[in-house]
């Protein structure tokens, strides 16, 4: 200790830092740069002032550090104007754009409901799940949207969104390092200094072009044989959308020094290209170097699962589970898989497992609900989606578990109630086409077919990609008489879910009415 007083400045803030404080570490880095420089010759050793410097750049990093690997958002310009394509119309089972029909024996869409891009709903909620690739430039506009705001979504959402907000936090002069007054090439001379300001200027000012120089300066000085900077020019070119670019970068990376991160990274780029074979491929090279790496075979399930193929996806989940079986993920996944499979009573022991690890949220508590009931354990089901209308965050989930409970209700023949919970639903989110789809097959029964009309109508024009509401049209038209109408519907149906035996007997009675004129 200096003098009594307790533990020397740089000591205590590198203490800080260990333990996570970022905004105490910054400010106490902040009081030591602020002292007049004593000894501030640049040697190749530290100096106090530029360890404080140092110390500063990664405490900021660290606030706002984001994971590039996880953190994955496809704007509607990159879905929209997409420069990449590879082949317009690709083979079954090589691209995510076509998801092909389900080859790996999943239940059909009659089931398990499927999102936008036709896939099935993933016990998961991930960026790519969320969105999937539109098909026409309204759909896009109107559809994908982030788990939890009303935006669509666009690469600048999310993680990227800090730009100016976070740097004007850390000092109210101003920002902490003034970049355009930075000498890049002084800097990339020094490898310590240099990686800290790299990841500063990545992560918390995202000056992505002015990071990309000087990774390009101090790769240069390493006389590229650092294997780090070619990550990092690999992770600047995929934001900068050079896909091509990005690959040669961590294909080099790999060969110099062989990582799961850059493998990640570059499984990225490839699905970002659209070729998720290549991405399986790679994951499967990359278990022979690494066996058993968790992030590795969850990559190849959520490649699966995205391509439809859905008994292969519950084989590597399962697999993930063997190495590491408190991951959260795959337990959900297998769960959701089991439950759309007819195995409510398996389901429920997953859902369980994730209870019993500490996941104690609304989504949680609403599976449960589902699969007591669909388990016939009835006296749980109220009892688990009262709780999850408790811990409903947002009017989205409320929505969900009202929706739920009107299928409960349906189930145990409670129209009044069912009708309740449907308009509840709406209450919560305006959006939610399925609950329009229901309320229409309630108000059919009671014989009000113009208001069954106009709630089927709503529900097929916000959700183009399910068949239940052009099903529904068409059967509603076909016995008021309406025979084009219902010709038309019972096409779209027939596109949304090919496999639907009742539409292609719809289709036929109507041709036949149609021959017969």
């Amino acid at each position: 200790p200096a003098g009594g007083m307790g533990l020397e400045p740089l000591f205590q803030a590198w203490s800080y830092f260990r333990r996570r404080k970022f905004r105490e570490c910054a400010d106490l880095c902040s009081q030591l740069l602020e002292r007049p420089p004593g000894e501030q010759e640049l040697d190749s050793e530290y100096s106090v002032f530029q360890a404080a410097w140092s110390l500063k750049t990664r405490a900021l990093t660290e606030m706002v550090y984001v994971d590039e690997i996880d953190m994955d958002q496809e704007g509607i310009a990159e879905m929209i104007l997409d420069e990449n394509a590879i082949a317009q119309v690709a083979r079954p089972g090589t691209s995510l754009k076509l998801p092909g029909t389900s080859q790996g024996g999943g239940p059909s869409p009659a089931v398990r409901p499927v999102t936008q891009s036709g896939r099935p709903i993933t016990g998961f909620v991930r960026p790519s799940t969320q969105s999937g690739r539109p098909s026409t430039m309204e759909q896009a506009i109107r559809t994908p949207r982030t788990a939890l705001t009303a935006r669509p979504i666009t690469s600048a959402s999310g993680g990227y969104v800090r730009l100016g907000t976070a740097s004007m936090l850390t000092n109210p002069d101003g920002p902490f390092i003034n970049l355009s007054r930075l000498n890049l090439a002084k800097y990339a001379q020094k490898p310590k200094l240099a990686k800290a300001l790299f990841e500063y200027i990545f992560h918390h000012e995202n000056d992505v072009k002015n990071a990309l120089d000087l990774a390009a300066l101090a790769t240069e000085h390493a006389q590229f044989k650092d294997w780090w900077w070619k990550v990092q020019i690999g992770k600047c070119y995929y934001r900068l959308g050079l896909y091509r670019e990005a690959e040669k970068q961590f294909k080099s990376a790999l060969k110099q020094q062989d990582m799961v991160d850059t493998i990640l990274y570059l499984a990225k780029v490839y699905l970002r290209l659209d070729q998720p074979v290549t991405a399986l491929n790679l994951f499967k090279q990359g278990l022979d170097r690494f066996p058993g790496e968790v992030t590795l075979i969850c990559g190849i399930a959520r490649i699966y699962e995205e391509m439809n193929n859905i008994s292969s996806a519950a084989e590597y989940y399962k697999d993930v589970l063997k190495q590491d079986n408190t991951h959260v993920e795959s337990i959900a996944c297998i769960g959701s898989n089991h439950f759309y499979s007819d195995q409510p009573e398996i389901a429920l022991r997953f859902y369980r497992r994730l209870l019993q690890m500490g996941v104690y949220n609304c989504q949680l508590f609403n599976n449960l609900g589902l699969c007591c009931f669909y388990a016939q354990q009835y006296d749980m089901t109220l009892s688990s989606f009262e709780r999850a209308l408790f811990l409903a965050e947002n009017e989205e989930e409320t929505a969900d578990v009202w929706y739920n409970l009107g299928h409960v209700a349906v189930g145990i023949g409670d129209l009044n109630l069912a009708y309740q919970c449907f308009k509840l639903t709406l209450v919560n989110n305006n959006d939610y086409a399925e609950a329009y789809n229901n309320l229409a097959v309630l108000e059919m029964r009671k014989g009000h077919i113009e208001q069954a009309r106009a709630l089927l109508q709503t529900a097929s024009s916000l959700a183009p990609h399910l068949y239940e509401p052009h099903f529904n049209f068409a059967i509603l038209s076909e016995k008021v008489g309406d025979l084009q109408r219902s010709y038309t519907a019972a096409q779209k149906s027939e596109e949304a879910f090919p496999g639907h035996v009742d539409t292609q007997q719809l289709l036929k009675l109507l041709k036949e009415h149609f021959a017969m004129l």
